[in-house]
Parts: C-alpha cells; structure tokens; sequence
C-alpha cells in the first residue's frame, strides 16, 4: 500500500511483534551461550543458588542464607554452552528500594537498608549530615552491611545526637547515585507532663512552576516550651496522600524551618500541598496549592505531556501501563499516544506500539522473565509528539506469586540469577482454568486465566487460540513463542466482529488439551467518553482567585477527574487552570488578573478520552469578595428531633432552613453539648465534615447523660448561623416495641383538592419491622383533638396522595410494626390547597422518531433552578433505562418496567412540582403511537396491479392516498432495483399519487415478483405483484395477442370474422364486416385455395362484406376464405362450410295422445323438382 508515512513512525524505532519476537529470542541466545562458563562460577559463588533436585517443584527466588531474597532465577539446560554479554550488561547504579525514614524513642536500635542495581558492582558509603560514617571510628556503635544488591546501616542505642538526615551513595564506572532518609530520636523524659503549643509562620503561599524546574517552598515554625533536643514530627502531604523522600521529592527540617524542594517539576507534582508539624499535644497544618504548567513542546502546536504512568497487573511477559490525559492539546485534537519502556539499568527506549492509542491503557507483552522495566508515555497530534512523561516506578516482569511469597520484608533487586536444572521426563499439562476477558477495546482484547491444577513437572506456557463466532476454526494467535504469564493482549482483532478465545498449556512434554473457550466478545470500547458537565458557576474568592463549581457529569464510568479552563470575557482564548485532573466538583482558579472579567468552562476525563466542554459560565470580575461572599449564607434549620437513641448514640433529624440563601445547601454541621444540673456544657462539633442528609447520628456520648444539639447549614457562600439549642434529650436506649416516628416529611403537587405527602421511614425500627403508615391531618388552625386519619388501611408506601378542600392544613405521619402504631412524627408546616398560578402538569410527547418523553415546564424559574424528576417518588440520578434532560426525561426502550408514578420538583421555586402515572394501557398506546411515528405508512388507495394496454403494453401501478411532491419510488424486480430506459418507461403523478411502470412485452426473463417500494420523509410503505406460473403465461399470451391485433388494425382487417346463414329462400349467404377499407383496397374470394370470381361489384359503405350461394348443394361445401388487402397490408378469414350448412329448425318437442312428439322443420333443394320444399321430419310415437 502506498502512501505517506505519518511523521510519528519516521524517527521512531517501530516495537511490532516481530521484532519483540527477535529481541526475546536474542535474549534466550544469550542465556543458552552463558552456561557452560556461568555454572563454575555459581559454584564457587557464597549463598548462590543451588541446583534443584530432580522433579522437585522449582523455586524461581535466589536467597541468602539469611533466607533473604538477593534475585531472580532464570533456568536453562545443560546443552547450552555460552556465556553472557557482559558489556550489555554494564549501567549506572540506581536505586531499587530506597531507604526509609525513622521515628524511634532514645536506646532504640534502628536499621536503614536498601537495594541497589548496576554493573559493575557498585562501591556504597554511608554519610550522616554529608559526613561519611566509618564504624571502626566508633566501635559498636555503627554497623554496615552489603549482601549482594541488599545493603544496610544500623545505628546502635540511638541517642538524640543520632538525630539527622542520612545518605547512601553508590558509585562505579558508570556513574554515581545517592538516596536520603532521615531519623529522629525521641526523648520521652522531656515530654512527659509537657503542653506544646505550635505556630507556623512565614507559610508558603499559591505556588507556580513549570515542567523541568525545580521548586522549593517551606514554613518556620515555633514551638513553645522550646526545650533542648526536642525535634517535632514533620510531615508533608499533597492531596491528602504522606509524601515520602525520594529523587523527585527532598524535605529538610532545620529545627525551626521545614523546606519541601521538588526535583525536576512534572504534572504529577501540582495539588494541594499540606504541612503537618506534630507534637504531643497535637498537631498543626498549613496548606496552599502548587500549580505546574506544560513546559513549552518542541514543535508549537504539539500536545502536552501525559501524566501519572503506572504499572499494573505486572506478571512474567506482560503489564497493562495506565496514564492520565493532558489538559492541553495544543490546539487539534490528540490522534493517540505512544508508550514506551526501558529495561532498568539501560538508557535506551522502545516503542511499544506503531500507531497511537486513542484509550489511555495499553497492554505491554514481550517482556523478559525476570527483568524490572520503567514506562513512559507521550502524546501526539497532528502537529507533532508532545515531551515524554515522568517515568513509572520500576516494575519486575515475575509471577506475582513469587513477588509476594517471601512478604514484603523482601524486596525485588531486579537482579538475574541463571541457574541450571538437569532435564526431567515431563508430562503434558491440563487445561487452563477460569478463562476470562478481562478488557475489550477496538484496539485490543486482555484475556486471564488461572494454571491448570495438573501442570506436569516443570513451569508451564500458554498458546491461545481465536475463533470468530458462529464459526469452528480455531487459529492460534501467538505461533512463534508461547507467553508465560496466565495474561494475553490481542491486537489486530476487526472491530465490530464478534470473537471466541481459548488457551492450551504446552511444556516440553507436549501440547495440552484446550480450556473452555469464552462467551463471544465484540471487538469495540465498553468504556464511553463521560458527557460534559453541567452548569458551571463561578464566585469570587480573592483579588487574583476565583471558586468555580460545577454539575458532575452524569452517568461517567470510572472517572478520573475534571479539567478547567479559564479565558478573559471576549477573548476566547482558553488557558488551563489546572493540569492534573481534580476530583470533585469545585475548584480554586489562581493566578487570574485583578479586576479583568473571566469565563469558565470545564471538561470531564475518564480512560476513553476527555468530554466535550460545558458551556461557557457567566462572565465574573476578578477581585475579592465582600465579607465571606456576595451571595448570602442559609438562615438557621429548625425542628430538631431524636429518630433513634442507644446507649452511646443518638439520631437526629431536623427541618432545612426557610431561607437556602442564593445557592444550593452543601450540607449540614452538628454541635452537641452536655447538659449537668439545668447548666448548659460547652458545644462541641459532632461531624468535621458537612452531612448531605437532613438525618445524622451523633456517637460516642455518654449513656443517661442530658444532650442539646444544633445544627448550620452551608452552602458556596459559607456555613450559616446554628439552630437555636434544642430540646434536652436523655441518652438512653430506647426498649419500645413499637416504631420510633417518620421524619423529613415534605409536600409535592400542591392543588385546590389534592397533594402528595412524602416521608421517610423512622431509624428506629422497633422489636418488628415496619409494615405499614397510617396519615393524620387537621386544619392549621384546629385543636390538637381534631387530628383524623387518612387511610383506614395502612399503606407501605412512604407516599400518599390526599385530597383537600379549599383550607389550609397540616400532616404528620405514624409507622407501625407487629406491636402497634408508634409515636407520630412531627407535623408539616401550614398548607394550603390552592393552585398556584402558571401551575403546569407533565406532559407526555413522542416525537416524529418515535421517542416517548415527560416533559415539564415551570414559569417561575430562576437562575439556580433545578428539574430533580424521580420515580415512585424516589429520585432518579443515573437511570439505566431513561435519559435525564433539563426538563424532561427520555424512555430509551419502554415496557413494563417502567410502569410508575413519575414525578418532577423544580428546586429554588415556590414548590413547582407535578406527577404523570404510566399506567399499563397507557403505555401499550404510548407504544402503538411511537411504532407509527418511528416507522410510518404511506397509506395506499390500491395495490400494486396490471393491466393491458393496446400494441400489447403491460401497466403496473398502484395509486397512493397521500403523498408530497418529495415522495421517492424505487421501482424492484426479483430483489433488483431497475430503473428508466429502453424496457421499462416510469410515471409518477405527484397529483393523483398514481405510480406506473410500462413494459413494451413480456419475455420469459420477466417471470417474478414487481415490487413498489415508496418513501416519503420517514413514511415508507410498498407493494408487491407476484407474476409466475399459468399467470404469467396467460398475461403473456395476452400480450402478444393483442400486439399481433393491433397490427393487423393498421390495414383492412375484419371486425367480424367470416360467418354465414341460410335464407327462407334456400340461399347460403357467406358475410363478415370489415374495417378501415380504402379505394386500394381489394376483397379476394377463395374456394378450397381456388379464387372465386364474383360477379358484381363489392360494395364496403355498409362495411359488410357478402357472397350468396344459390340452389347450394354437396358440391358447394369446402372452405371458403376472404383475404382483405391493400399496401397497408393484409387480412385473411376462414370458414368451412364442410358439414355446417343446413336449414333445419331448433329440435322441438309435443305431448300428444299417442305419447311424446319430437319434430324440427327442414327446408331443402329438390334438382328434379326445381323448387324448395317443406317436409316435417316425424319421429314415430
């Protein structure tokens, strides 16, 4: 194929299959070459690893003889003779497992150890403080340790001056490399009865960085009694998640300043960075965000780097490498990306894929059994390939079973160890277990399988096979080498087609028989692209910060977070404000310019790819706000009540504020405090963060104690003023039978003459589950004594419709349960039964394709309004069966299981809400109407039909009863549209709706079914004549019959064929009545082929055409012919007047004396008498 190469694939060494199949069978070469040199020197070699018994089940970990795990255990067999390619072999020391900080109190003993790779074997050294540490300076005190790639450090009855930072460093001839941790000793002694009290000062702010710099930022601290040798904790978290030293992060505590320094900026470093300095007496934290912008691409216009590379599901050949998308994009959409990895220890970089991938994980095979790798991941458009990642962390190509065999007190070295092991007569291995897709995309499929239980007597590989579904050809995927890991990614799989996949085991023994093969699986992407956010609000913050908030995107699978961008009003150029996604839906936007006017629109990402935008916020003016916020904070909640009560617990729900302030409640905060003799305690908070519901249980109080609570609520602009203190409420375990009381009621579909009331179910159950509500009403202004019920039976519903009449009134609902009726909940707020004006109900619509929708619409509706639609009353957030639109909801497959009450509220109105019940005849109409908007008739006046014409022209057609001037017919003979020429001549009437189609004859090809098929818009219909058979043949014998008349019509022809009778006088008189005669035209008479001369002239006025035989006798009977002709051509008719000819009467019958009578009169010719007689010819009696 030709064409041009995309510019990805011209500086690229391309990693396809082949070529990893060249590279594992380099590597195999190598191991087979270094046999015969390798195992002298593994024998000579302290703590190597020995061989294996004959049929002793191999262990691949080579250990110490502290049973400490120094490497990896490649076998190979005793024929190979070889030795391995050292100078390959040869890189940098780096750091496999680094050594990790310590805590420890004074006469601890503390061990550093670490793991470290390289060839040459690296020198290691110990420093404290940069001061290199010699143990024989202070005997006993230090101690230090190097078994093969493990080494380590152990300090001796730790005093406080043990209190540093300390380093390894590894060199040989390729390089050096250092790594950190820090140890402090605590002394207990000076602690002890000891109050600190911690303040930070000169803290670090908002922090920005690029891509490749490095950053540092730090606080001072003061800690008060400053006793001598006391040294805090210092901790630092971004994200919430403890950061740990390492080459990309460096902390250091001075004993009055923490300094955090990051190396070499990347992505992943942006996100909320916490110090946390901690004492004995607690603890204080400082935050600010650090934002890390793209460096600039090689190529303007190319994409930014990808973020946060990882490794997951590592096994022998094989690792699925995940990372996250960048924000920017450089200005065209990203085409894919390109993964690559590096053996650790090497420099050189492979590709793993030759064409990008679109999803944001990808399937890496071909690795070597016991090596450690590192990933990274770029980017490209059509403009050119963004920088590289960070790199991942190392990851090990070995069975995770023995990577956590020995626990993790044993860390991977990523060493080699080759040993040999003596042939063993093995024996076929069993089927492979469990076999699954565990991943489908349109790039690739991952399958996972267990070991068979039977695995004969040595490790065993895998073949797997594929099969396209509905067929039984099995073809195997990887024919070169089989895979080890029970994991296999297939590439090259047709999207849209439908696969089975099996696997076999094989061994030197042989080839096994093959699992259990799959369900079918589509090639394609399971995981979508999350639709875009909602609404996107912004609120002022500070004089360069703006707080943006935002709808979630609805029904996103395994969301990975959210991207915002920021652009000056009217500019509509688009800036990144961050380049890690962040969860959640608010967000801080720094570094804006103060008193400029800024849009905002967000973006949703997941592995698939990244949304569309939101739409566009209002545009907002940077500068600070004013107070806590201009938008004003919720008035207090009311109404607090106890919902269940334990011995140690409380439940508590409450009434949301009148007011909500100008935006949505986030939550909720609840104080409690204690109250002894009548005197109120100190309040204390009971939740640190905000509860959604309007129901909390507050834990951890003291049995048969007195408790007020409180409760705030906040919102964007803040946390409101408390409740006033509730009621006093004893903390005792409730031991009732019956049910505690409902709570949260509310009031929906408020009319002159009904309301729905909803409720939800008590806490605190009682000895029975609930089974039942009974609801109570009165007029607002009514007695307490005036409360009725509603319902008679009680219903286990936790809504009812009720009918009112014209007052106002209130409701409270009671649970009961086995035991009884429990207490009742307390009553709703006054209301009254009027219908509001502009008050509209749900609408159901289907569209012209079909599609079945309720729709609402609300007059009253404000800025922050919100359509919540449920069904059954209970809200409906990510329905599988409907889509959720603004202010409607869309039925994507109806039936019975949608049968429901379905009711929408409208949020910030004066309680705008309606309900629409799909009851089961209702739907069946529903779907009768969508069936005749998704498929409409084109109804039809008649059906297709035939008729013959003159010359022999056949008509098909057919006559519509409505149809546009746009109408379409496509004209079908035996499944073969034909259309307009020599054979066939079509008409459509756009007027009469009548279709035609005309055929000159019919030959024996035309034999079949003639179909009409019409489309108008979306209306369809057609119509179909079947011609086979004794049909066709007659229809075509009539054809060519009247073909052949109508060129006999163009000459003198006769309209009545040649015909005689006999006249009273005995004369034979010959006729026929003859057409389109002319001057030239010429009548001939034969008689037996023999042309009889007529005496007198023929006269053609009257159109008939005579000959009279006279006295006729036998010798006048014979065939008589008459042939019409002119240079117009020629007509000829026949008649035999052989027998025919005779001048009896009909055959009469007469009932006489003597019996039946028959009789007919004969009138014939007598030569003797030369005169006619008559005789009655008499039959006997």
């Amino acid at each position: 194929m030709s064409g041009s190469i995309p510019f990805y694939q011209k500086h690229h060494r391309h990693y396809d299959r082949g070529y990893r199949s060249r590279e594992t069978e380099s590597a195999i070469s190598q191991y087979q070459q270094s046999s015969s040199t390798y195992s002298s020197h593994s024998s000579k070699s302290e703590g190597g690893a020995s061989p294996l018994p004959k049929r002793a089940k191999p262990t691949y970990l080579a250990m110490d003889k502290e049973n400490q795990i120094i490497g990896y255990v490649v076998p190979i067999f005793r024929e190979y003779h070889k030795r391995l390619n050292e100078d390959s072999l040869m890189h940098t020391p780096e750091f496999v497992i680094k050594p990790r900080s310590h805590t420890v109190w004074e006469k601890q003993c503390v061990r550093l150890h670490c793991t470290i790779s390289g060839w040459p074997e690296p020198r290691v050294v110990w420093y404290k403080n940069n001061v290199s540490i010699d143990p024989m300076a202070k005997p006993g005190k230090y101690k230090v340790e190097s078994s093969y790639s493990v080494h380590s450090l152990e300090i001796n009855k730790c005093d406080f001056d043990d209190t540093a930072q300390y380093r390894v460093s590894a060199m040989n001839s390729k390089g050096e490399t250092s790594a950190f941790a820090s140890v402090v000793v605590k002394t207990p002694c000076l602690e002890y009865g000891v109050k600190f009290e911690t303040h930070i000062v000169e803290k670090f702010g908002v922090s920005f960085g690029r891509e490749g710099e490095t950053l540092s930022f730090g606080c001072s601290v003061i800690i008060y009694p400053s006793l001598q040798r006391f040294q805090p904790e210092i901790e630092w978290y971004r994200d919430n998640k403890l950061l740990v030293q390492s080459k990309w992060v460096q902390m250091h505590w001075s004993g009055d300043r923490a300094t955090l320094t990051l190396s070499h900026l990347n992505k992943e470093d942006e996100g909320l960075y916490t110090l946390r300095v901690i004492t004995k007496s607690g603890f204080e934290t400082h935050s600010a965000y650090v934002f890390v912008r793209d460096a600039d691409a090689e190529v303007a216009g190319a994409p930014g780097a990808p973020l946060d590379v990882q490794s997951l599901d590592a096994n022998k050949d094989y690792v699925i490498v995940t990372w996250k998308q960048p924000a920017v994009d450089g200005g065209s959409p990203i085409l894919g990306y390109f993964v690559d990895r590096c053996e650790v220890g090497m420099t050189h970089w492979f590709q793993c894929n030759d064409t990008p991938v679109k999803f944001a994980r990808f399937p890496v095979t071909g690795l070597v059994e016991g090596r450690s790798y590192v990933f990274r991941v770029r980017a490209v458009n059509k403009v050119g390939m963004s920088h590289p990642s960070r790199v991942s962390e190392p990851v090990a190509a070995m069975d995770p079973a023995d990577r956590t065999r020995k626990g993790t007190s044993a860390p991977w070295t990523g060493q080699i160890i080759v040993t040999e092991e003596e042939p063993v007569e093995g024996v076929v291995p069993g089927r492979p277990r469990d076999l699954s897709v565990i991943e489908a995309t349109k790039n690739y499929v991952v399958l996972s399988w267990k070991p068979p239980g039977d695995k004969g007597h040595e490790g065993v590989m895998y073949y797997v096979e594929k099969c396209v579904s509905g067929t039984d050809s099995w073809q195997r995927v990887n024919t070169e080498i089989p895979v080890k890991s029970p994991r296999f990614a297939l590439f090259d799989l047709a999207e849209g087609k439908s696969y089975r996949f099996r696997v076999r085991c094989c061994n030197s023994a042989g080839v096994g028989e093959p699992s259990e093969p799959t369900e079918a699986t589509t090639v394609g992407d399971k995981l979508d692209i999350p639709s875009a956010p909602g609404r996107v609000v912004p609120t002022r913050n500070t004089d360069t910060s703006v707080v943006v908030s935002w709808e979630a995107s609805r029904a996103a699978k395994e969301l990975v977070g959210y991207y915002i961008e920021s652009s000056i009003a009217g500019r509509n150029t688009w800036e990144p404000c961050n380049n890690k996604p962040v969860k959640g839906t608010r967000f801080i936007c720094h570094g804006l310019t103060t008193e400029e006017s800024y849009v905002f629109r967000v973006r949703a990402v997941n592995a698939a790819g990244i949304s569309d935008f939101s739409q566009e916020s209002e545009a907002i003016k940077v500068k600070a706000a004013i107070g806590k916020s201009f938008m004003p904070s919720p008035t207090p909640p009311y109404g607090i009540t106890v919902l269940e009560c334990v011995r140690d617990s409380m439940v508590l729900a409450w009434k949301q504020p009148t007011f909500i302030g100008g935006a949505d409640i986030t939550g909720y905060f609840i104080d409690y405090r204690e109250v002894i003799g009548g005197v109120p305690g100190k309040w204390h908070e009971a939740n640190i963060k905000s509860v959604s519901e309007r129901a909390y249980r507050v834990s951890e109080l003291k049995e048969n104690m007195l408790y007020q609570f409180q409760v705030r609520a906040a919102n964007m602009a803040g946390v409101g003023i408390p409740s006033l203190p509730s009621e006093t409420f004893k903390c005792e375990e409730w031991t009732i039978a019956v049910p505690g009381p409902p709570h949260d009621l509310q009031v929906q579909e408020v009319r002159k003459d009904s309301l729905v009331l909803l409720w939800k179910a008590p806490v605190y159950q009682g000895r029975d589950p609930v089974n039942g509500y009974y609801i109570d009403i009165k007029e607002a202004e009514a007695d307490f004594e005036m409360w009725r019920g509603v319902n008679e039976k009680a219903t286990n519903k936790t809504f009812m419709k009720v009918c009112i009449h014209g007052e106002s009134y209130v409701f409270r609902v009671r649970a009961q349960n086995k035991a009884g009726v429990g207490k009742a909940s307390d009553p709703t707020e006054p209301v009254e039964a009027v219908t509001k004006p502009g008050t509209a109900e749900i609408v159901v619509n289907v569209d012209d394709d079909g599609v079945i929708s309720l729709n609402f619409e609300c007059s009253n509706l404000t800025a922050d309004s919100k359509f919540v639609w449920s069904k059954n009353y209970k809200e409906m957030t990510e329905p599988e069966r409907m889509t959720l639109e603004t202010k409607g909801t869309i039925f994507k497959t109806p039936s019975e299981e949608d049968l429901g009450i379905y009711s929408c509220f409208v949020t910030h109105t004066d309680g705008a809400s309606a309900s629409y019940t799909l009851s089961e005849e209702t739907l069946k109409e529903l779907l009768k109407i969508s069936h005749d908007h998704k498929f409409p008739i084109i109804p039809l006046k008649t059906e297709l039909a035939v008729e013959l014409l003159e010359k022999g022209r056949v008509r098909f057609w057919l006559q519509a009863e409505k149809i546009s001037a746009n109408g379409k017919i496509e004209y079908v003979f035996n499944d073969n549209v034909i259309h307009q020429g020599e054979k066939y001549k079509m008409n459509f009437d756009k007027n009469t709706g009548v279709i035609e189609m005309f055929m000159e004859s019919l030959g024996k090809e035309d034999e079949g079914t003639f179909t009409f098929q019409l489309q108008d818009g979306k209306a369809t219909n057609q119509s179909s004549l079947v011609l086979i058979g004794d049909v066709f043949k007659q229809l075509q014998k009539e054809s060519e019959f009247q073909k052949k008349e109508w060129i006999r019509k163009q000459g003198p022809h006769f309209v009545e064929y040649l015909g005689y009778e006999v006249t009273p006088e005995c004369c034979v008189r010959l006729k026929c009545k003859v057409a389109n005669m002319k001057k030239d035209s010429v009548a001939l008479w034969y008689k037996d082929g023999r042309e009889i001369k007529v005496n007198e002239k023929l006269d053609f006025s009257e159109g008939v055409l005579t000959l009279e035989i006279t006295q006729i006798s036998k010798k006048d009977a014979g065939i008589y012919e008459v042939v019409l002709k002119d240079d117009r051509g020629k007509d000829t008719s026949t008649l035999n007047l052989t027998d025919q000819a005779n001048s009896s009467t009909q055959l009469k019958i007469q009932s006489t004396e003597e019996g039946i009578r028959l009789y007919t009169f004969v009138n014939y010719y007598n030569d003797e008498l030369h005169f006619p007689s008559s005789v009655e010819n008499k039959p006997n009696s």
